[in-house]
Formats: structure tokens, C-alpha cells, sequence
């Protein structure tokens, strides 16, 4: 095989079938180390403010890594592009875990809160690295059983995770549902080094890093997305610290403006919104993120205040979609190659746009296994809907704009999951306070919900805020299919060849 030929040949004939195998027991473990992590903590949160304190401030252990994985996607995104995917994933993985091990060692909430964003500046290398690293190694007739069995990560993580962590802080200590991380991630790591063999590259210029694009996203996405988190919560919406924050945050977007249009390898390039097949995905799979917010934060809610359900069965209600998701992915390959990965995606997200708009019509109170029918029907719609977007617009660039493309999907999707919670919770506090007179909000009555004492006005006010919530991912669905209608082309430019 000639070695000096200026490109940069296919992962996978470099990795080999016998190696491919291990290489993917590592992404899955990879992935399950970023997904087990918001599950898992949540259940043990009483345990660990009841051991550091600062339950004004817990939120933030969730927060802080969430900012931290949004923000750094664009940047290992372009170093994955522009150094390889292998030394970002180890060295995302490696913090990762640095970050685990501090978590597990933390003396109190200010350091846990700190070593979770340390955690997180990892987790934004393990999710868009392993998704890039998933198209390097498959071609494009075989990808979707990588994503399939990684789609499979996600939905096992969900159910596994809260029962884990539950366990792991009731029999022995919150602290491991950090240090658990370290041998899985071991492993993964021991595995992509001794297994992952990346193509030898031609020799050029020393390659040009935009650390000065870099810092500017990071300051300019960890502003903005702290407006959005705390914007409500921790202060009101049209107050000082508010109005400062997104002052600060749309100064920094010209400045990433003007960073990016004169750096020579500019972290977030032009090309990623000027072709018609990114943009429409980065804007179709946002609006994914924004409505998987009504689901994900206002069912559990819904299914105890309103059903009357325990949280173990509360959770189940969701959970379901859990199962239909993957394997409606894993099938969706036979859709697509016929009708191509637009129309599929649009029938996928027309088809959730429909169920979504079907929750406020549920009876009341209603059966716990009508919300749960028709969330097993919306993880069928959106299996359809988001794997043949991320597999047609992977295909669509070559190994060189693999990373960044994929990253920009990402970062799309998580800022909406961000704008989606901070917009329908306000949507959902004001519908309450206007059902219940002006006293009380979500959080509260969420938080009163094990005390049984929820009236039959509460309740009410409950199913009218979430049905409003469901109306509004409804239109976030239906946004999602007018732009793969009007922006996106019929046929997505696929490459013969994605591995050059």
C-alpha cells in the first residue's frame, strides 16, 4: 500500500476487521462513561448534599458539566480534524477521568461543582470523537449497526443508570458512582490504544491551531448557556446579572465573528453553515434538542403529580422510549436507501410532530400506560428521524471535515436541549402561577411531591403547564420538518469515497 500518497486514507483499513471489534467495545464504553453520568448522578443527589451541604448550589453539578461538554464539542471537533481522532479521544478520556477521581475525592459542593466541569471538559471529547470515530471505521452501507449498538449505549444508561446510582449511594458511598468510572475507562482507553490504528498521514506544514478561536467560543458559548441555565432560577430573567450576562454574551459572538473569519484554521469554519446540508441538520437535530426537554424534564413530573405514580414507576413511563429508539435507528437503514436520509427523517420527525400534539388531548387524570404508548411511539419517530441525519451528513465530507461536522451536529443539538429547558420552563412556571394565583413554581412542587399533600388545583395546573410544554416541542417538531423541506437538498451530496 503506498504510504506517501497526500491523502488521508480510511480508518478502518488501517484498523483492521479483527481490531474494528475491539476498537468498538471501546466507543461503546467510551459512550457509556458520558451517558451513565447524568443518570447516575441525579439518584444520589440527596446522599451527597446531605454529606458537602449547598443544596442552593446543587444544580450546579449538573449545570457545570453540561456547559463545560457544550462549549468544548466545536474544539475537539477541529483537533480531531486536525490531529487525529486518537490523541483527542485519550486525551479527552484521560481528563475524563482525572475529573472522576477528583469528584470522588471532593471535600465539598464548591470543589465537586468545580471537578464535575473538569469532568465535563472531557465528556465533550468522549461524544463527538467516538460519533466521528463510528463513521471513520463503517462504511457508509454498514454505519448504521455502529450506531445502532451506540444508540443501544444510550438506552441501556438510561435505565441502568438511576438504578446504579441508587445503589451504589445507598449500600456503599456517592462518592463511587464517580470512582466507578475509573476501570471502565481503563479499559476503553487500554483498548483504543493497543487496538485503534489510524492512517499514516503525508507530511506537511506544521498545522495552526486557533487557540485564540477556541477560548473565544468557550467564553462566548459558557456565557450565553449560563444566561440560559440560571436565567429564572437563580435570578429573574430581566434582572441585572441576567441582562449582563447576554450583554456579554452577544459582544463575544462578534468577537468569535471576527476571530474566526481571519484565523487560517478557524475552530467553527464558514463552510459549516454555508452548505445547505450541514446548516439543515445543525438547525433540524437543534430543534431535536429543544423538544426532548418536554419528555425528558416534564413527564417524570407529569406521571407522579398527575398519575400518581412512585418515581420507580414514574421513570418507567418514560424509559420506554428508551427501547424503541435504538432499534427503529438500527432500522432505518431500510428506509432510507430507498426513499433517501431527507425524506426519511422528515417522515420520522412529521410522525413525533403528530405525538407530540396528541399529549394534551390525554384524558385526565388518565392511565399510566397511555403517555407511556405514545412515548414508545416518539422514540420510534425520532430513531427515524436522527440517525439517518447524522449518518447522510457524515457522508457527506471527507475524513478531514469528519470531526468538525460531526461536533457541529452535536453543539447544535445540546445548546437546544439548554434553550428548550430554560424556555418551557418558563412556559410551564407561568402557566402555573397563573392556574395557582401567583404562588409557586415547578421546582417547588416538585420538590413537595414525595409529601403526598398535592391538591386536586395543583395537579390540574400540572397537566395544563406540561400539555402547554408538549404544545410548544410540537412546533419545535414541526420547525424541524419545514427546515429539511425548504433548506435541505432531496438528495444529501453523498461521497463515494468518505475515507479520503
Amino acid at each position: 500500500m503506498d504510504r506517501t500518497k497526500p491523502a488521508i486514507r480510511d480508518t478502518a483499513r488501517h484498523t483492521g476487521t479483527e481490531r474494528r471489534g475491539a476498537v468498538v467495545a471501546a466507543l461503546m464504553l467510551a459512550m457509556a462513561l458520558a451517558a451513565l453520568d447524568s443518570t447516575i448522578v441525579s439518584t444520589a443527589v440527596p446522599q451527597i448534599v446531605g454529606d458537602l451541604g449547598g443544596f442552593s448550589v446543587f444544580s450546579w453539578l449538573f449545570s457545570g458539566y453540561l456547559l463545560a461538554v457544550t462549549v468544548t464539542l466545536p474544539v475537539y471537533g477541529k483537533l480531531s480534524d486536525t490531529f487525529g481522532r486518537k490523541p483527542v479521544l485519550i486525551a479527552g478520556a484521560s481528563v475524563f477521568l482525572l475529573g472522576s477521581l477528583l469528584c470522588g475525592l471532593a471535600w465539598n459542593m464548591g470543589a465537586l461543582i468545580a471537578f464535575r466541569i473538569v469532568q465535563g471538559l472531557g465528556g465533550g471529547a468522549l461524544q463527538g470523537t467516538v460519533q466521528t470515530l463510528a463513521a471513520d471505521l463503517y462504511p457508509l452501507e454498514e454505519r448504521p449497526k455502529i450506531q445502532a449498538k451506540l444508540s443501544t449505549v444510550w438506552a441501556v444508561s438510561a435505565i441502568a443508570g438511576p438504578a446504579l446510582g441508587g445503589i451504589l449511594a445507598a449500600y456503599a458511598d456517592w462518592r463511587w458512582i464517580f470512582l466507578v468510572n475509573l476501570p471502565i475507562g481503563a479499559l476503553a482507553l487500554w483498548l483504543i490504544v493497543r487496538h485503534l490504528h489510524e492512517a499514516q498521514r503525508a507530511a506537511r506544514t506544521r498545522p495552526r491551531v486557533d487557540w485564540a478561536g477556541a477560548l473565544a467560543v468557550f467564553a462566548c458559548g459558557g456565557v450565553l448557556l449560563t444566561a440560559l441555565v440560571q436565567g429564572g432560577v437563580a435570578w429573574p430573567w430581566l434582572s441585572a446579572p441576567s441582562l449582563a450576562l447576554f450583554g456579554t454574551g452577544l459582544a463575544l459572538i462578534a468577537v468569535v465573528v471576527a476571530v474566526e473569519r481571519r484565523a487560517a484554521e478557524p475552530v467553527i469554519p464558514g463552510w459549516v453553515w454555508r452548505r445547505r446540508t450541514i446548516a439543515a441538520v445543525n438547525l433540524a437535530l437543534g430543534a431535536l434538542g429543544l423538544l426532548m426537554v418536554a419528555p425528558t424534564v416534564f413527564l417524570p413530573t407529569y406521571a407522579q403529580a398527575v398519575l400518581g405514580l412512585a418515581p420507580v414507576t414514574a421513570g418507567f413511563v418514560l424509559s420506554v422510549w428508551t427501547v424503541s429508539w435504538p432499534l427503529s435507528a438500527a432500522l432505518s437503514q431500510h428506509v432510507y436507501r430507498r426513499i433517501g436520509f431527507r425524506d426519511t427523517a422528515m417522515l420520522g420527525i412529521g410522525a413525533a410532530a403528530l405525538l407530540l400534539l396528541a399529549f394534551p388531548f390525554l384524558p385526565y387524570p388518565g392511565e399510566a400506560w397511555q403517555p407511556a404508548l405514545l412515548m414508545l411511539l416518539l422514540g420510534g419517530a425520532l430513531g427515524l428521524f436522527q440517525l439517518p441525519l447524522i449518518v447522510g451528513v457524515q457522508s457527506t465530507v471527507g475524513w478531514a471535515e469528519r470531526g468538525t461536522t460531526t461536533a457541529s451536529v452535536l453543539f447544535c443539538r445540546q445548546t437546544g436541549q439548554t434553550v428548550g429547558a430554560s424556555v418551557f420552563g418558563a412556559v410551564a412556571n407561568g402557566v402555573l402561577s397563573a392556574r395557582l394565583g401567583g404562588v409557586g413554581d415547578l421546582d417547588s412542587i416538585t420538590r413537595g411531591l414525595g409529601t403526598g399533600a398535592t391538591t386536586e388545583t395543583t395537579r390540574r395546573a400540572i397537566a395544563a403547564a406540561v400539555h402547554t410544554v408538549y404544545l410548544g416541542a410540537s412546533c419545535a417538531a414541526a420547525l424541524a420538518f419545514a427546515v429539511l423541506l425548504c433548506v435541505a437538498p432531496r438528495r444529501f451530496p453523498v461521497l463515494k469515497n468518505t475515507g479520503d
